[in-house]
């Protein structure tokens, strides 16, 4: 009976040793199986450093109770003599819960750990080949597995063998269970393996010598048929191949009372799993010649014979080799590798994303396709950089100077613990996981088995978040940094790429023109002045987000001429350096078309916006309006206040499309901007509030150089069309009407001369030659049209409206609404064209006729001469002219009615329309969807071209720009359109219902 000082003596002795539960703890050790032990401190303290010393414990009790009476003292007396073997013992029971199963149910497996009990013995290929030898059915293949299995684990745990060559020990067991599989097959099937040769091509981690505790061994099968003398003969022997190789993967993957062994997985093979299982090796050479992806060559970097006919797969390796070692010179090779990579991290599910050591960001994929993807890239002309193993070939790239050394290095410490992490993860269960726990126990144990003892949860989170962040940053380390190393000084000894192999991972990076790439590179970085360290600190990181982008080279050179301009600017360089989003925000402007360079080059300090957290807010247009009205009043011409205001419209554009450009694209801290409708909104406003802006100070302007503070009329603008919805685009022009009315006592011709003075001169001012993009006013849709007088007054207006207008007249007057000049006249103009534009008790039938009439017209002439009319996004099928007329027919129908219908914008006007019952819900969706997908692809084109276009880009380069504005990964434009013709083909179904009838 233990005394109650004796037992808190041992609960704090437990507690100290590391033990969370002492009790259950105490209650073990108190076992008759360990009777001779219980007391010895060397056990305690030896179970105190496994990483998890209850489930020690407990491993050790199920163990021992497993021994004869006449084997357990061998056992005993081992863990209290044999320190190497007592550790590997318990540090296996305090890693690995199902290697403790397995030693329960077999007792006697854990002398195997004798075999390999000194330091410096690890066991080889041929090592685990005998110890599978014995194994002549699937279940005592299990068992032998997992005996072998055991011997490595043990070592890898008490720190023995490193990260690697546990790794390589592992892909050497697996070598040698498939040559063991294969054997039981061809024991079972003797004449399927007389009628052929199979040869089994490791791929994947197994291939590459880096095979992990549990993963699916991935493996593709070459067969042949020595014997045949005609095809029925081949075609025999291929089938005799399958079934071997079926059974082969049966025996690794079924589940018995011993578990599994691994998955084999041939879906690497030609056509995935609807292509033959076995193919011969003329058959897997023609399918690669002329079918395969690039993905399908970055797998077959890692391809290994390692069982099997031995010749058969040596002469497959040879045939694949160079095919291999040319998927660099395939075209979109960069883009194809980094779609997949993308398509590997939008798999992961959102709740696990944060948790995924292999695929998530910064995680251990991120190193493997960047080392694969600079060694196809380089080892098209280096031989040494030809290796399936990451760390092996990492270290050859850092030796060819194709990596910098400390950035090679710092990824080699980061890879090599987040596989360490990735091992005893799954060590634990030993199942294929590769999800940090979130159960503070598994963490402990996890960042004890890792050497963290002190606070091994707090540490262990801490080491890999800073491993993590190291290869977040790994196209910086793996990419770019050698390319500025290529064009700078470096110091003695150092190695630097060629010019040639920079040029090539420029251009394998997607940069048309890599030799004036490496112009631009040289000007920025060389040189040993501030600017020019600074620069080499930031280029590493822009040359990727350039890469990321269509137009690469239009990104650096865009840098390079804003770096000119302002490179003497001490607050540049210090913005881009100390404020991150600045220089994401630059690089993703200036690579994103060239509308907003284009902005930026004549007003280069506009950088500035892009680093203050408030700067890409759009201004509202009394500020805008303050600003202007302040310009114009201290210019000493009206030619210099317009330009002054032209000024702050350039800035305010570049603004608005760098805001629109940024909230489409996202960055790294901010995701791309969800509510497309949003968007376009804020860009409708904030270039139409800019616009009004603009005329406002051209009109102050114009009439301050004539007649100083006061025009002799009463005049006002009014913004119609996009202009007065809120509407405009980028490439826009401004649709207006002009209206005066004479002031008190002045002449009404002379009223009638001082505004049409007063439209000539802020037309004029608004479009004299400068940099800045001028302000066309177009007031084609006044009464009459081009054949009209340019301004009337009130009375006019009421006069023609009175006896003259036309049904199109009321519709273009739907979105009018006052913009600048006298705030009343233009109130009074608003109150004349109400009953209108929303007529007393609707349309009748006549005039609704007479829209429909007009629309079809349109339709049938307006369309430019060879222009697709499902890609036009004005006036083609299910684009902005079919939303806008179906929308201002049922303005013009129920307004009178319905106050939510009286509004020029045209999305709220189909939102009040839904909202009275008016149009269902999905009509109103798909209606609202299209429109705003047609105008995002307006703006994309102004964006990406710098002039304004209805339809998308021929050119390659500019409509893959466009796609990436809407959201479409590099290489999918065809997707792009298939999905506008889809969503505008709905709204057309909507329209012919809704506005024709139909």
């Amino acid at each position: 009976m233990t005394v109650p000082g004796r037992r808190s003596s041992t609960f704090i002795q437990l507690l100290r040793s590391g033990f969370t539960d002492p009790q259950t703890a105490a209650r073990l050790l108190e076992n008759d199986a360990l009777a001779s032990v219980r007391t010895d401190p060397v056990l305690l303290d030896a179970l105190g450093a496994t990483a998890d010393p209850d489930l020690a414990l407990l491993g050790l009790v199920r163990l021992a109770e497993a021994q004869t009476p006449d084997e357990r003292p061998l056992l005993l007396d081992t863990l209290v003599a044999a320190k190497p073997l007592r550790d590997r013992l318990l540090g296996v029971l305090g890693a690995s819960e199902a290697l403790g199963d397995h030693l329960a149910r077999h007792p006697r497996d854990w002398q195997a750990l004798v075999t390999y009990e000194a330091a410096d013995l690890h066991p080889g290929l041929a090592d685990f080949e005998r110890g599978l030898a014995d194994a002549h059915d699937p279940v005592a293949l299990r068992v032998a597995y997992r005996r072998c299995l055991l011997s490595i684990a043990a070592r890898d745990v008490c720190g023995t063998i490193d990260v690697a060559q546990t790794a390589a020990e592992l892909a050497d067991l697996a070598t040698a269970t498939l040559r063991a599989a294969l054997r039981i097959a061809s024991a079972a099937a003797p004449d399927d393996a007389a009628q052929c040769r199979l040869a089994v091509i490791a791929m994947g981690k197994c291939g590459g010598n880096e095979l992990n505790y549990v993963s699916d061994v991935d493996v593709i099968f070459v067969g042949d048929a020595p014997n045949a003398t005609n095809g029925a003969d081949e075609a025999k022997a291929l089938q005799a191949a399958t079934r071997l190789a079926s059974h082969l993967m049966r025996i690794c993957s079924e589940t018995t009372v011993e578990g599994t062994i691994w998955p084999v997985d041939a879906n690497l093979r030609p056509e995935g799993r609807n292509g033959p299982l076995v193919r011969t090796l003329a058959s897997h050479l023609a399918y690669y010649q002329r079918w395969a992806k690039t993905w399908e060559f970055q797998a077959l970097l890692k391809a290994r014979a390692v069982a099997g006919d031995p010749d058969l797969g040596a002469q497959y390796i040879e045939a694949i080799s160079p095919l291999v070692w040319q998927a660099a010179e395939r075209e979109n090779f960069v883009a194809d590798v980094q779609k997949m990579r993308r398509r590997v991290v939008d798999n992961i599910p959102a709740a696990q994303v944060d948790r995924e050591l292999k695929l998530g960001p910064g995680g251990l994929r991120d190193v493997e396709f960047a080392v694969q993807l600079l060694q196809l890239v380089h080892g098209r002309h280096d031989a040494t950089l030809h290796s399936g193993t990451t760390l092996d070939a990492l270290h050859a790239l850092a030796a060819g100077g194709y990596v910098g050394r400390t950035d090679a290095a710092q990824l080699h410490d980061a890879y090599r613990f987040l596989r360490a992490m990735e091992h005893h993860i799954q060590l634990y269960r030993l199942r294929r996981t590769h999800l940090v726990p979130e159960d503070e126990n598994d963490l402990r144990r996890l960042g004890r088995s890792l050497g963290l003892r002190t606070e091994p949860v707090a540490e262990l989170n801490k080491a890999w978040r800073r491993h993590a962040s190291v290869v977040r940053r790994l196209h910086e380390k793996l990419f770019y940094r050698p390319l500025l190393d290529a064009v700078a000084q470096l110091a003695p000894g150092e190695t630097r790429l060629s010019p040639r192999a920079a040029g090539q991972r420029l251009e394998a990076l997607g940069y048309a023109d890599p030799a004036a790439a490496l112009r631009h590179l040289e000007a920025l970085a060389s040189g040993v002045t501030r600017k020019a360290a600074i620069q080499r600190t930031l280029l590493p990181v822009l040359l990727g987000w350039f890469a990321d982008s269509a137009d690469p080279d239009a990104g650096l050179l865009g840098f390079r001429k804003v770096s000119d301009a302002l490179g003497k600017t001490p607050w540049y360089l210090r913005l881009l350096r100390d404020e991150g989003a600045a220089a994401e925000n630059l690089a993703r402007v200036l690579s994103a078309g060239r509308l907003a360079p284009d902005l930026l080059m004549r007003a280069p300090e506009a950088v500035a916006l892009l680093g203050d957290p408030e700067g890409l807010l759009p201004r509202t247009r009394e500020a805008l309006e303050q600003e202007v009205m302040a310009a114009v009043g201290r210019a000493d011409s009206a030619e210099a206040g317009v330009t002054a205001v032209r000024g702050v419209r350039r800035r305010e554009l570049f603004r608005t499309a760098a805001a629109d450009i940024i909230g489409s694209y996202g960055t790294e801290d901010s995701p791309a901007e969800e509510d497309h409708g949003a968007l376009v909104d804020r860009v409708g406003g904030a270039v139409s509030d800019l616009t009004a802006a603009t005329i406002a100070g051209a009109l102050r302007a114009a009439v301050q150089d004539h007649w100083g503070d006061t025009l002799p009329t009463r005049f006002a603008v009014i913004g119609v069309g996009r202009f007065g919805g809120h509407e405009l685009g980028y490439g826009s022009d401004a649709d207006v009407l002009f209206v005066h009315e004479p002031r008190e006592g002045v002449d009404e011709q002379e009223a009638a001369k001082a505004a049409q003075t007063v439209i000539a001169e802020m037309r004029r001012l608004l479009q004299l030659p400068t940099a800045d993009p001028p302000l066309l006013i177009d007031a084609d849709l006044r009464p009459e049209g081009r054949s009209g007088p340019l301004v009337r007054t009130l009375s006019s207006y009421a006069a023609y409206y009175r006896r003259w207008s036309l049904t199109w007249e009321s519709q273009a007057l739907l979105r009018a609404e006052p913009v600048a000049g006298d705030a009343d006249l233009g109130s009074r103009f608003i109150d004349l064209i109400d009953p209108l534009r929303y007529p007393m008790e609707g349309l009748g039938e006549d005039a609704v006729r007479e829209i429909r009439r007009l629309k079809a017209r349109m339709e049938s002439e307006r369309l430019p001469r060879g222009a697709d009319p499902t890609l036009h996004t004005k006036l083609g099928r299910g684009g902005l002219s079919d939303v806008e007329w179906t929308v201002q027919l049922l303005q013009m129908r129920h307004a009178w009615a319905e106050p939510g219908l009286r509004t020029t914008r045209t999305r709220q006007a189909l939102a009040a329309a839904h909202a009275a019952g008016l149009i269902p819900t999905e009509e109103a969706q798909i209606l609202d969807e299209a429109w705003v997908l047609a105008t995002r692809v307006r703006n994309a084109v102004m964006l990406v071209r710098g002039r304004a276009g209805d339809t998308f880009p021929s050119e390659a380069r500019e409509l893959a720009a466009v796609g990436r504005y809407l959201g479409y990964a590099e290489g999918t434009v065809g997707e792009m359109l298939d999905d506008y013709r889809r969503i505008t083909r709905r709204a057309r179904a909507v329209v012919d219902e809704l506005f024709y009838g139909a």
